[in-house]
């Protein structure tokens, strides 16, 4: 099996190699990929900074040109990407190749964004002085992405650095190392110059540690969970770079007497569980209205248990394993601690045996939840998920912003007074109506308040505000 290497001031190196293990069979290794060391980082972040001025100055077209160059590639690989994805990762196929189809459009848009760059132009209170704001390059930026969206996430941040003439150091998750090796070969291919961009793969605790620690990286922008982003935090206050953080999220999904109980239904079992429920968007907290709670509670586990679990690449499933056996571990504990808090296990909640070993674990569902439980106050990152009864609207909108965190937020309702009054009211960043939780356009801004997110939005145009900083100019004419 070859070795997949890390690539660094324009050369693919690394002699050593990991395997990258299929949750779905854990029999079949992925593939094999090379670690960085703390040298090998080192030297990633100087030739990023290296190139820098050179690709900052680069023209608009040919910035253009090699994101449109990638976005096409990848869109013509879909199948073939999508299916690495599901295989490292686990999810269905359908949303592997979902989520690949997106990572293109991402590469498009932000090629786009490449010639949309804009300032202002104003006359100073003097006179015969002109005022110019116009956006620059930060620098070399850090990017680290999570695992559960391993192509999604790194192009959101890969695209839109590269496109406002950034450098880039990319630490990809190294439970997924796959998909972000793909798409910083197709990058290469596409013509980027050497250093521009660089791929370091490995532990957090060496190559990020490094990353952390050098003076010489100008932004880092970070999905993952909350412990880490704090130490991203502070680290960058030492170094006083620019800093994004996109964290944990513990999102409800409210359920109102007058919703129409099939779009709740299917909406609130698409956020809770789908993707295996390894979503920082998924919604773990239903929390639901006393008239159409025990209705609501039957349909749910009616859906589930037509749910398919199984092989993420086998036609008909529904939703694949869990990542890995850390993961599964920590989904099962939070099952256990859910039943002694005193929640009603309704459903589901034990591990499967599948044609090949793997990850299985039947989706769990609790009633008679509160939410003052731990398994309703953190984050588990899996398919468990509670149902919280509760009064009415202002009972429902009291319990729904009642957590430390505020990425994503839905409700179910077919009355404009309530949806309208939610979305306004929502301490979250993201809110949705009748819909799942989890599912944001590649062209609409990502992020949350509170303890999901620091600094401005991901995606769209306002990526521009953290990949560029302002400048202003005067002129005496």
């Amino acid at each position: 099996m070859s070795l997949h290497k890390n690539y660094i001031a324009g050369e693919w190196v690394g002699s050593d190699g990991n395997p990258n293990i299929n949750p779905s069979n854990t029999n079949e290794v992925v593939g094999l990929y090379a670690s960085a060391s703390v040298v090998d980082t080192q030297g990633a972040i100087a030739a990023a900074k290296a190139a820098f001025p050179a690709w900052s100055r680069s023209g608009i077209l040919t910035r253009q040109a090699i994101l449109k160059k990638a976005a096409d590639e990848i869109f013509a690989r879909r199948e073939e990407l999508g299916a690495l994805l599901s295989r490292e990762e686990g999810k269905t196929l359908a949303e592997g190749i979902g989520e690949t189809i997106r990572a293109s459009q991402i590469f498009e848009f932000f090629a786009g964004e490449c010639l949309r760059l804009k300032g202002e132009s104003v006359p100073s209170v003097r006179p015969n002085i002109g005022v110019d704001m116009t956006r620059e390059a930060v620098g070399v930026v850090g990017i680290i992405t999570p695992w559960n969206f391993p192509i999604a996430i790194p192009a959101w941040k890969i695209a839109p650095a590269l496109a406002y003439g950034n450098t880039v150091v990319f630490k990809p998750a190294d439970l997924v190392p796959g998909c972000s090796w793909a798409i910083v070969d197709i990058l290469v291919r596409a013509g980027l110059p050497h250093g521009v961009l660089n791929l370091v793969m490995g532990k957090g605790s060496v190559v990020g540690q490094t990353m952390l620690d050098s003076p010489d990286i100008n932004a880092i922008t970070f999905t993952g969970s909350t412990n880490t982003g704090k130490r991203v935090a502070m680290s960058s206050i030492e170094h006083n770079r620019k800093y994004q953080l996109e964290m944990g999220g513990k999102n409800p999904f409210v359920v109102l007497d007058d919703a129409e109980l099939d779009v709740a239904v299917e909406a609130a079992v698409n956020s809770a569980f789908f993707s295996t429920g390894q979503r920082c968007t998924a919604s773990s907290r239903m929390i639901v209205t006393e008239g159409i709670h025990d209705r609501f509670v039957e349909a749910v586990v009616t859906r589930l248990n037509d749910l398919v679990i199984d092989d993420a690449l086998k036609a008909g499933t529904h939703i694949g394993p869990v990542v890995d056996a850390s993961q599964l571990k920590q989904d099962l504990d939070y099952i256990a601690l859910g039943q002694s808090e005193g929640a009603k296990l309704a459903f589901g909640g034990r591990v499967l045996s599948r044609e090949n070993p793997g990850f299985y674990l039947q989706p769990a569902l609790f009633t008679e939840a509160t939410n003052q439980m731990r398994i309703s106050r953190e984050e588990i990152f899996g398919p468990v998920a509670s149902i919280i009864r509760v009064k009415d609207y202002e009972e429902a909108l009291q319990v729904a912003n009642d957590t430390p965190f505020g990425l994503s937020s839905g409700i179910a309702t077919t009355s404009l007074k309530y949806a309208t009054h939610f979305k306004r009211n929502a301490e979250a960043g993201m809110v949705m109506v009748n819909l799942p939780t989890a599912g944001v356009d590649f062209h609409v801004p990502f992020g949350g308040r509170k303890g999901s997110s620091y600094g401005s939005r991901e995606q769209g145009s306002y990526a521009v505000e953290f990949f560029t900083t302002v400048k202003t100019s005067y002129t005496l004419s």
